[in-house]
């Protein structure tokens, strides 16, 4: 008996010393869990120590589920939702959207806790069923409290616009114009739009400038608003970067047709627009040119007071973005001036920068065999819009090499119309105003590769200037009594060039 029972506590201790091990063991192997519990210590001693103030943010304003919902609630929910903390919370609701696919979210459990901090204070919330529950250290409650309720609010505002469905509206009807509507699903994304890598920068920080500037146009007094003019010939994509803006900001798209709309109707469709939004008015050249028994001048009047009356004032944090499809020449100045149009961006036709981003877009391609070719038709001065680019990529989207050789020909076949004008491409600089626009190419500049020629990239600018060379060495030769020989079929590939040796003759 003695020795049965030496044995079974021996036994019982080398259980116990094994089951220390393994714990000790899976401590040491589970480092991230025994940090974890290591400051759920430490957050206990913390919370003991201290002395907290609660706060209830319940569901319903008059108490039970007949009253109105707090609207507090509904933000103070959405913001927890999106705190990083909560993915470490002991419990989480995972929920999907009913209208995305493959997008979740995550709410707080009942009866757990996440974290949050604030201007240097730890506040925390949990979920008591019908109520959220804020808690924040004592002393923190008068530097903290409001204001960072109304961060809370903010944020939860800023997220709601965002993941709210975007409106697109358009005027109908030439007795009582009003608005009508559908979804504005446009993909373009400031991302996907072909331009100009430092003027699309600048013009994004522009428009972040613009939506976190309320308190400063409050401060000097100025309408909270934001006016753009894109110009440029057709298909270089001015409306396509109005909707990438209107995707950016978050904002509805109300498109205004000035023909449709007398004066007074343009004051009442203003009035009938939210705040938040991008108001479009295309092809605003055209539109002053005048037109059904209408002087160009009335409808200069007319845009004017659209542009900065008193009607277009009531309503803040608005975009208005004209477009119109040839230059600014004949544009009266009034309309042009800052106050009315504020930032004017040049759209041009495509460079070979231009095609490369198009190529990326459309087929993937960040080099291949082919780009020096299209490069060297675009250096002999071809161009092309981005619609007709991304016409020809789409079309081709299956073969990036049949792409790009349906490229080329297109380039071949604009390349001499496209550059019997001599002029440089236009570049796009900044000015002292602040407009994004285009610099006027100097006088007396050299004429483009291949100016003179008829098809081709500029290939035969070398043989034509050393048949020029041939023919001057000729004419010394026969002068000097020397006999050279004639090359016929430089003369019958340089018919222009012979008559012009002819006439040197």
């Amino acid at each position: 008996m003695p020795l049965d029972g030496g044995g079974g506590g021996a036994a019982v201790m080398f259980l116990a010393y094994a089951a220390l091990a393994v714990a000790a063991l899976r401590a040491v192997l589970s480092y991230k869990s025994a940090a974890h519990a290591a400051r759920r210590l430490w957050r206990w001693a913390d919370e003991w120590a201290q002395a907290y103030q609660y706060y209830e943010v319940p569901r319903f304003v008059a108490g039970g589920n007949d009253g109105a919902e707090n609207p507090l609630f509904r933000k103070a929910a959405a913001y927890v939702a999106s705190l990083p903390s909560l993915e470490d919370a002991d419990a989480a609701c995972v929920l999907s959207s009913a209208s995305k696919s493959n997008d979740f979210s995550l709410q707080l459990g009942p009866g757990h806790t996440a974290h949050d901090a604030f201007l240097g204070a730890r506040l925390a919330w949990t979920n008591g069923g019908e109520c959220l529950v804020l808690r924040l250290r004592r002393h923190d409650r008068t530097r903290v409290l409001r204001p960072y309720l109304q961060h809370v609010e903010s944020v939860a505002d800023e997220m709601e616009l965002r993941r709210r469905e975007l409106r697109f509206y358009a005027n109908t009807g030439a007795v009582a114009p009003r608005w009508a509507s559908a979804p504005f699903t446009h993909p373009a994304t400031l991302d996907t739009v072909a331009m100009d890598p430092e003027l699309k920068t600048r013009v994004r920080s522009d428009l972040e400038s613009f939506v976190k500037g309320r308190a400063y146009y409050h401060r000097l007094g100025r309408v909270w608003r934001r006016s753009y003019l894109l110009y440029g010939p057709p298909g270089t994509g001015k409306s396509t970067f109005a909707a990438a803006m209107a995707r950016f900001l978050g904002y509805d798209v109300y498109d205004i047709d000035l023909s449709r709309a007398g004066t007074d109707d343009l004051r009442a469709l203003l009035l009938d627009t939210a705040p938040r939004s991008l108001i479009l008015v295309e092809d605003l050249d055209r539109y002053l040119r005048g037109g059904d028994g209408e002087t160009s001048a009335a409808r200069a009047a007319r845009v004017l007071g659209f542009m900065d009356g008193l009607s277009s004032c009531c309503g803040e944090e608005r975009v208005m973005v004209f477009t119109m499809s040839g230059g600014k020449e004949g544009v009266d100045p009034a309309v042009l001036r800052p106050g009315r149009l504020d930032v004017h961006i040049h759209f041009t036709m495509c460079d070979f920068d231009g095609f490369k981003a198009l190529a990326s877009n459309y087929l993937g391609l960040k080099d291949h065999k082919l780009y020096p070719q299209v490069e060297e038709g675009f250096h002999a001065g071809a161009r092309l819009s981005p619609a007709e680019l991304g016409e020809i990529m789409l079309a081709n989207r299956g073969s990036p090499s049949r792409a790009l050789r349906t490229v080329i020909s297109a380039l071949q076949h604009v390349v001499a119309p496209r550059t019997s004008s001599a002029a440089r491409p236009p570049r796009l600089t900044s000015r002292t105003s602040g407009h994004l626009d285009e610099s006027n190419p100097a006088a007396g500049e050299s004429q483009s590769p291949g100016a003179g020629g008829g098809g081709g990239f500029g290939k035969d600018a070398p043989m034509r200037e050393f048949k020029k060379l041939y023919g001057l060495i000729k004419i010394r030769s026969r002068k000097e009594g020397g006999v050279v020989p004639v090359d016929d079929t430089a003369s019958a590939n340089g018919r222009g060039n012979d008559a012009s040796t002819e006439k040197d003759r």
